[in-house]
């Protein structure tokens, strides 16, 4: 089956730069550009979908909490009805610049605290699936498998389950926390899991059995490491001598 690889870019501000968008242009299928809540301005935001749209590479949302301070990795308490408003509004502003750039944005994923949050809290969950509803029809939304976000999803938009290459999992199958040891995987254990998702629907835990099933369409590889490019660079090579067609989902 073809398998999606996405990356989280545009998240710099200002003259601060956070990783090689450009060379992580030339290696994903799929970017999911900051709105401007959690990192990204207007003009990171342009030349990030101009990149994009130059590229080949499918434009999402990559939608979080109003956090700059935190980038976004903070637990914020937030009125179901205020995250639809404030979603939907980095929704249109990333959708203004795609289109901009020659192209539109395909679909949403949620960022740090707010795809934890999404994925645990039913509210939460269908307060995000309703700005994704309400945005653009077509839009889909990019997130972990069986969770509340996935099952409020159902009715409304399409879901594509997504997995990470360089985050270890627990043995319920959720992200390790950060905090945890063994939660950051190194490169080569980031490319033995991106190929073991390909090809068995496995990811290795920091407890329990060892492995644990994570059903995904979409691999995602961080950015914002220092050595994140060659990373993607190599995983996009394990797949391909794998034989697992790399291409976006949208």
């Amino acid at each position: 089956m073809p398998l999606d690889l996405n990356s989280d870019l545009g998240e710099g501000f200002g003259p601060w730069r956070m990783g090689d968008d450009a060379a992580m242009l030339d290696i994903v299928t799929s970017a999911n550009i900051a709105c401007g809540f959690h990192a990204g301005d207007p003009t990171i935001m342009r030349r990030t979908c101009e990149l994009a749209v130059a590229k080949g590479v499918r434009i999402g949302a990559h939608v979080g909490y109003r956090d700059l301070v935190g980038f976004g990795r903070r637990d914020i308490a937030i009125a179901p009805a205020d995250l639809r408003d404030e979603v939907l509004y980095q929704i249109g502003a990333l959708a203004a610049f795609a289109r901009a750039a020659g192209d539109r944005v395909r679909y949403v994923k949620p960022h740090g605290a707010l795809y934890h949050a999404a994925a645990r809290d039913r509210l939460l969950a269908e307060a995000l699936v309703a700005a994704v509803a309400e945005a653009e029809p077509g839009l889909a939304l990019l997130g972990p498998a069986g969770t509340e976000l996935a099952r409020a999803a159902a009715p409304r938009v399409g879901f594509v389950a997504e997995g990470f290459a360089d985050r270890a999992y627990t043995a319920t199958g959720s992200l390790a926390p950060r905090g945890v040891a063994g939660a950051v995987l190194s490169p080569d254990d980031a490319v033995a899991q991106a190929t073991s998702l390909a090809l068995s629907g496995t990811a290795r835990t920091v407890d329990g059995p060892g492995t644990v099933a994570v059903s995904v369409a979409s691999v995602c590889v961080h950015g914002d490491s220092p050595a994140a490019v060659e990373m993607a660079r190599r995983i996009r090579g394990a797949l391909d001598e794998a034989g697992v067609p790399v291409e976006s989902f949208s």
